[in-house]
């Protein structure tokens, strides 16, 4: 490395970019290389890949081998986290990239299944060893790789989406919140977004007899827990006919299809058409609208375009908004809610605010690892107050 190494790596940030590397290794991208200071002290061991501009991500600073049994205690470890805090559920995410020291790997179990996604090169040398250590260590009915996105071209990596150890259903039913709901394996990221369960959780306290519109539902997450919390009917809007299908489907298990309602469409329409006083609770959970830093206002003015319209729709009620993406600052994003109320006359009351859960940690060393803001408020006009 050049001389002056940031502070965030000593203090355990796991990504080199190439700016911060005075002498290049010669070798093929994805391969394992040795990081040392620019006087010659050991830094780490990572992958290398010189079409990113992160070039290295290190995955340990002691000087030892990458193997089988480097990964099994790896994931041993996280495996142990989850099994003391992760509780009411048989689904969760057993490894989380670099909050559990394994960059580009992310690892979902759904009850005896587990479902990987794998975002870079350096990681995908190690499948076949990953897959061996989760077989040994679980036995479970199966393992599905879902790798899918833009970013993997970028990584030089193809798109996979198949079984690698025996096989499974494509919906994979699982309880959580003692409720069944089920991972989509043709469906986003994993399946399934196990990392809203505990707001989702915490703002059915606040659902019984209302009437709860859910846009960006995907497979109804929400709205299914507010439907069993007592919510009197649900509206679920997505672009995804497949995800309303299987929202359907859930429904149906739970034995509550007959207060659900669905519509397939654009959810910034269907805010503007919606008449205020239709619904009494309305959630906003709307997928990553920005990536990167550089369209972060663009991304600001879409939060506050929605929460208006949220907003502008409830006479009175609960208001619950959510932002899943680490390239917008909170205060920022909160802000812009802020506003919303403001230019619609009102008021909102917080009822909580809510962030990821313990299988999604975050690492004080490593800020990406912190994406997933939630908010919950009771909405007023302000003369009422």
């Amino acid at each position: 490395m050049k001389k002056g190494i940031k502070r965030r790596i000593f203090n355990g940030h796991p990504w080199i970019y190439d700016n911060e590397i005075s002498i290049f290794p010669e070798c093929e991208d994805g391969a394992l290389v040795d990081l040392f200071t620019s006087s010659g002290q050991f830094i780490g061991k990572g992958y290398y890949n010189s079409h990113s501009a992160i070039r290295i991500r290190l995955l340990t600073r002691k000087n030892e081998n990458v193997d089988e049994h480097f990964f099994s205690r790896k994931i041993i470890k996280a495996y142990t986290l989850r099994n003391r805090f992760v509780k009411t559920t048989d689904a969760y995410r057993l490894v989380f990239g670099e909050a559990d020291g394994l960059p580009g790997l992310i690892v979902d179990k759904y009850s005896d299944y587990f479902v990987l996604q794998i975002n870079t090169l350096g990681m995908s040398k190690f499948r076949e060893t990953i897959v061996g250590v989760l077989v040994r260590l679980f036995n479970p009915k199966g393992i599905y790789e879902k790798s899918e996105g833009n970013f993997l071209k970028l990584e030089g990596i193809n798109p996979v989406s198949e079984w690698l150890h025996k096989t499974g259903p494509i919906l994979i039913p699982f309880k959580m919140n003692e409720i069944t709901f089920l991972a989509d394996l043709r469906g986003q990221k994993t399946g399934f977004f196990l990392d809203q369960r505990y707001n989702a959780k915490l703002l059915s306290n606040y659902a019984h007899g209302r009437r709860v519109l859910d846009v960006f539902s995907y497979t109804g997450n929400f709205a299914i827990h507010m439907l069993k919390a007592g919510a009197n009917s649900a509206t679920l809007v997505d672009q995804s006919k497949r995800a309303l299908e299987v929202a359907r489907e859930v429904a149906r298990i739970n034995g509550i299809a007959d207060r659900v309602e669905v519509f397939e469409g654009n959810a910034f329409d269907f805010l503007r058409a919606v008449k205020p006083g239709d619904y009494d609770m309305i959630i906003v959970d709307p997928p990553a609208l920005v990536k990167n830093s550089r369209a972060t206002e663009k991304a600001l003015n879409a939060y506050k375009e929605l929460n208006l319209r949220a907003i502008k729709n409830l006479k009175e009620g609960v208001l619950a908004t959510s932002s899943c993406t680490q390239a917008i600052k909170e205060e920022e994003w909160e802000r812009t809610i802020y506003e919303a109320f403001i230019d619609n006359k009102k008021l909102g009351l917080q009822l909580f605010a809510g962030s990821q859960p313990a299988d999604h940690p975050v690492s004080s060393a490593i800020y990406e690892t912190k994406y997933l803001k939630f908010r919950a408020f009771t909405v007023h006009k302000i003369a009422d107050i």
